[in-house]
C-alpha cells in the first residue's frame, strides 16, 4: 500500500541513502526498502544518518503522518535503528574527554569566560530579526518535544532522584496548565514571529547538527543503560538555559520582538535557575548515592551535550559571520 503524494510531502525530504531508505520504507510499508549499504560510509554526525535516526525515533513520540503505529516495534526497523545508534554513540564517545568528576563538570558549566561568543551572545549584541527567526526555526525541532525525551528516564529512577526529576518535568509541562506547557509556549513564539508552528513542520530547514542534539536526548532516554547520561544531559541543559534565555530576552527587547517571543525566554530564566539546583543536588546527588558507578555516564551526558550544542552553534555563527543564511533551505515566505 502506498501513501498519497500529499502525505509524502508532509514527511521530511531525504538527505541521502540512509534517510531515503527509512523514508521510503515507512511511506510504502515495504521492509525490503531498508538498506544498510550506506551505513559504513555515512558521517555519524551528518545530515543523512541523523535524519534517518530522527525518523526512527519519531515513531516513539507522536508518530509520522500516514505511517502505521505498528512500525514502532518492527524488528527490522529496530535493527537498522540499532546500527545507526551504534555509529552515533561511538562518535559521541570519541569526541568527549570522559572522566568521573561530576562536580567538576557541573562547576565548569557555571563559569563563563569573559570573551564567550555563543549564539545567544551574537544575537544579543549583533543579531538582526532575520537571524533571530532562523534560530527559532532551528530550535523548533528541540522545543516541540522539549521535555518529552527526559520523561523516558522516570521509571528508571528511584526515591528522591525520581521525585525531584518529576518535579522539574511538572514545570516543563506547564504545572498542569496546558497553555503553559513549554512546547505550547514555543508554538506561540513561532506564530508571533510569523513562522509555521506545526509539530516538526520546520525540520527540513534545520541542519543535521540540530537533529543530533535532539537525537542524543532520544538515544539517552530510550536506553536504560544510558540513564546516567540522560540525567547528566538534563542537568547540563538546565544549568546553561537560564543565562542563555536572559541573553535571548535582551536580544528580543533590542529588536522590539512580539511579547510572545519574549515570554518563552523569560519563563525559562527563573524556572531553570531553580531546576539547576534540583537537578544537581536532588536528582544527580541521590542517583549517585544509589549508583555511584554511573558517574562516568553522567559526565558523558554533560560532555556530549556541550559538544553537540557547541558544534551546532559554530555552524550557525560561521554562516552569519559570512553573511549567509544558516537554514538548509529558504523559508517559503522568504
Amino acid at each position: 500500500m502506498t501513501t498519497s503524494a500529499a502525505t509524502a510531502a508532509t514527511l521530511p525530504a531525504a538527505r541521502g541513502p540512509l534517510s531515503e531508505a527509512v523514508r521510503e520504507t515507512l511511506l510504502h510499508q515495504r521492509r525490503a526498502d531498508l538498506d544498510f549499504d550506506g551505513l559504513a560510509d555515512a558521517d555519524p554526525l551528518g545530515d543523512d544518518l541523523q535524519l534517518a535516526l530522527h525518523l526512527c525515533y519519531e515513531l516513539h513520540y507522536q508518530g509520522l503522518p500516514g505511517v502505521s503505529a505498528g512500525w514502532e516495534w518492527d524488528p527490522e526497523l529496530l535493527r537498522l535503528r540499532g546500527a545507526l545508534e551504534s555509529r552515533f554513540l561511538t562518535a559521541l564517545r570519541e569526541n568527549v574527554a570522559g572522566g568521573e568528576d561530576v562536580a567538576g563538570e557541573l562547576d565548569g558549566l557555571l563559569v563563563e569566560p569573559l570573551d564567550a561568543e555563543g549564539v545567544s551572545h551574537f544575537l544579543r549584541d549583533h543579531g538582526d530579526w532575520a537571524q533571530v527567526r532562523e534560530y527559532f526555526v532551528h530550535r523548533s525541532v528541540y522545543h516541540h518535544k522539549e521535555a518529552d525525551p527526559h520523561a523516558w528516564v522516570i521509571p528508571r529512577l528511584r526515591g528522591r532522584a525520581k521525585a525531584a526529576l518529576v518535579a522539574v518535568e511538572f514545570d516543563e509541562f506547564g504545572g498542569g496548565r496546558a497553555e503553559y506547557v513549554h512546547a505550547r509556549l514555543y508554538a506561540d513564539l513561532l506564530r508571533a514571529a510569523g513562522l509555521p508552528d506545526g509539530y516538526l513542520e520546520l525540520i527540513d530547514h534545520a541542519p543535521g547538527s540540530m537533529l543530533a542534539v535532539v537525537n542524543m536526548m532520544s538515544l539517552f532516554g530510550l536506553h536504560r543503560s544510558l540513564r546516567g547520561a540522560l540525567c547528566g544531559h538534563f542537568a547540563a541543559a538546565e544549568i546553561t538555559t537560564a543565562p542563555s534565555a536572559q541573553r535571548m530576552d535582551q536580544a528580543l527587547r533590542r529588536l522590539a520582538a512580539p511579547e510572545a517571543c519574549r515570554f518563552f525566554y523569560t519563563e525559562h530564566i527563573e524556572a531553570d535557575a531553580v531546576h539547576e539546583q534540583v537537578m544537581r543536588h536532588e536528582v544527580l546527588g541521590d542517583l549517585l548515592e544509589q549508583e555511584p558507578e554511573l558517574a562516568a555516564d553522567v559526565v558523558f551526558g554533560i560532555q556530549a551535550t556541550e559538544f553537540l550544542e557547541c558544534r551546532f552553534g559554530e555552524q550557525l555563527l560561521d554562516s552569519w559571520r559570512a553573511g549567509r543564511s544558516s537554514l538548509r533551505q529558504p523559508l517559503p515566505s522568504d
